[in-house]
């Protein structure tokens, strides 16, 4: 093992862990409800799924009106797609 696969290999404090693989804002490990777990599940792909991370963890890590900001912003960008796309009539209209 040479110095650069040392740093990939050396165990992280759960703690560190815990932030970076199942926060709890974001519902966390056990939740079923996790947002990672909701938006693969659903398949919202980038900006809905964007749109869902921040309304669900909205008050629980940033300014509860800074996260809904952003939830918007992305909804809006999604909407902007779609018609643009000329999907706004379309049912399955959800992309990546």
């Amino acid at each position: 093992m040479n110095d650069r696969e040392a740093i990939f290999t050396i165990d992280e404090p759960s703690q560190k862990k815990e932030l970076v693989k199942h926060p709890n804002h974001y519902g966390g490990k056990d939740n079923p409800y996790e947002a990672i777990k909701v938006i693969e599940a659903w398949e919202l792909g980038f900006c809905l799924g964007n749109t869902v991370k921040y309304i669900s963890r909205a008050g629980k890590k940033d300014n509860i009106v800074q996260e809904l900001e952003k939830a918007l912003w992305y909804l809006k960008r999604e909407i902007k797609k779609l018609k643009k796309d000329g999907q706004e009539n379309t049912q399955a209209g959800i992309s990546n």
